[in-house]
C-alpha cells in the first residue's frame, strides 16, 4: 500500500466519504427506477403505448453506455472530486429539462442527456469510495455507495410513485434535480482533495477496451443483470394488469423490491471480499430461479410481493464484478470502473426491449419473468467463459 493511499485514509472518515458519495447514488437509483415506475403516468400524458414508452427507458441507457467511457477518458487528468460534483451538476440540470418536457421525442433526448454522467459518476465514486480503506475492505466500501441506489428502490421509487399518482409525474424528476444539487454540495464538502492526475492519461485508460478479462467482465453485466430489468420495468404493469391489485398497490410492491436490493447490497458486499468468484455464479443462479416463479406469483400480492424482494435481491450483481474489474484492470482503473455501469445499463436496455417484445407478442406482462430468467442463464454461461479465460491465462499451457 502506497504512503499516500495510507495518508489520504488518515486524513478522511470513510463513513462520511462513504455517505456522501451513496447520496448521488441515491439521487441516481431514484431517476433510474422511478422512470421505469411513471410508465403508467408519462405515457398518456405523451400520447404513446407503455411499450412505446420503454423506449425513454432505454434512452436513459443509452446515454449510461455512452456517457461512462467517454467522460472517464476526458475526465482521466481532472481531480476525481472535481470530475464527481461536474457530473453530478449536469444530472440536476438534465432533470430540470425532463421535468418540463412537453413531447416524446424530446424526453428521449432528456433523458439520453441525464444517463451519460450516471456511469461515470459511480466509477469514479466507487475508485474514492475503496481509496479510503484497506484492499480487503473494498467491496464493502462499493456496496456502502450503492447502497445509496438501492435505498432509492425502497424511499426514492415509491415516493417519486405516489408523486406520479398524486401531483403529477413531473415531480419525480423534479425532486432527483435537488437530490442531485444536495450531492454536489456534500462530496464538494467530504470527499477528498486530490490533485490532477498527472499521471492519468486517456490512452492509458483506453487501454482497458484492449483487456479480454475486463471485457468479459462487462459482457456478464450486460446480459446477466438483463434479467433483473425485465422483470422491474414492467412490476408496476403488471401490479395494475394482472395482479389487479390497483395503483395504490404498487408503491408497496416497489418498496419490496426495493427492501430486497438493500438486504442483498449489504450481504453481498461482505460475502464478495471473501468469494469473489462464486458471488456471481450464486446471484444469478438464484436470480434465474425466482424469476422462472414470477409468472404464476402475480396472481396475488401475497405471493409477488415476496418474490419481488428476494428477486430484489439479485440486484447486488454489480458489486462482485465492480471489485472483479478492480482487479484486472490495470492501470485503466477509471474507464474499467465506468464501464462497469455502461454494462448494467446495456441491460437495462436488452432486458425491457426483450421483455415489451414478450409482451407485445400477446404473452402478457407476466412473461418478463420468464425472459429475465433466460437472461440470467446467459449470464452464467458468459461469467463461466470469463473465469476460465481468467485460469488459462494464468496457467497457460506448456
Amino acid at each position: 500500500m502506497s504512503d499516500t493511499s495510507t495518508l489520504r485514509r488518515a486524513e478522511t472518515h470513510p463513513g462520511i466519504v462513504h455517505f456522501a458519495l451513496a447520496v448521488g447514488g441515491f439521487a441516481i437509483g431514484t431517476s433510474e427506477f422511478a422512470a421505469m415506475a411513471l410508465i403508467p403516468y408519462f405515457s398518456p400524458s405523451l400520447g404513446i403505448a407503455e411499450t412505446t414508452a420503454s423506449h425513454v427507458i432505454s434512452a436513459y441507457a443509452l446515454g449510461v453506455v455512452v456517457g461512462a467511457p467517454v467522460l472517464a477518458v476526458l475526465g482521466a487528468r481532472w481531480p476525481r472530486r472535481t470530475l464527481l460534483v461536474a457530473l453530478m451538476i449536469v444530472y440536476a440540470l438534465a432533470h430540470v429539462a425532463s421535468a418540463f418536457a412537453q413531447t416524446y421525442h424530446g424526453m428521449l433526448v432528456y433523458r439520453f442527456i441525464s444517463g451519460l454522467p450516471h456511469g461515470a459518476y459511480f466509477g469514479v465514486a466507487a475508485l474514492v469510495a475503496a481509496s479510503v480503506v484497506p484492499r480487503e475492505d473494498r467491496s464493502k466500501a462499493v456496496a456502502r455507495v450503492m447502497t445509496g441506489l438501492t435505498v432509492a428502490t425502497v424511499l426514492g421509487v415509491p415516493f417519486a410513485n405516489v408523486l406520479g399518482q398524486t401531483v403529477g409525474w413531473r415531480w419525480g424528476f423534479g425532486i432527483v434535480a435537488v437530490l442531485a444539487l444536495l450531492c454536489v454540495t456534500l462530496v464538494w464538502t467530504y470527499a477528498p482533495k486530490d490533485e490532477v492526475r498527472s499521471q492519468g492519461s486517456p490512452l492509458r485508460e483506453l487501454s482497458a477496451l484492449g483487456n479480454r478479462q475486463v471485457l468479459l467482465t462487462l459482457l456478464t453485466g450486460a446480459v446477466g443483470f438483463g434479467g433483473f430489468f425485465a422483470v422491474y420495468s414492467y412490476v408496476a404493469s403488471t401490479v395494475i394488469n394482472v395482479t389487479q391489485a390497483g395503483e395504490a398497490a404498487v408503491p408497496f410492491v416497489l418498496a419490496a423490491m426495493g427492501v430486497g436490493m438493500v438486504v442483498g447490497t449489504l450481504v453481498v458486499g461482505r460475502i464478495a471480499d471473501r468469494r469473489p468468484t462464486a458471488a456471481p455464479f450464486v446471484i444469478m443462479a438464484i436470480g434465474g430461479l425466482l424469476m422462472l416463479c414470477y409468472g404464476p406469483a402475480t396472481a396475488s400480492l401475497v405471493t409477488l410481493i415476496p418474490l419481488v424482494f428476494l428477486i430484489g435481491m439479485s440486484g447486488a450483481l454489480s458489486i462482485p464484478l465492480q471489485s472483479r474489474l478492480m482487479d484486472v484492470a490495470g492501470e485503466a482503473q477509471t474507464l474499467a470502473a465506468a464501464l462497469n455501469h455502461s454494462a448494467f445499463n446495456i441491460a437495462n436496455a436488452i432486458g425491457p426491449a426483450v421483455a415489451a417484445a414478450a409482451i407485445s407478442a400477446g404473452y402478457g406482462f407476466q412473461a418478463s419473468g420468464y425472459v429475465g430468467a433466460l437472461l440470467s442463464v446467459a449470464g452464467i454461461v458468459c461469467f463461466a467463459v470469463t473465469v476460465a479465460d481468467a485460469r488459462r491465462s494464468a496457467n497457460p499451457a506448456r
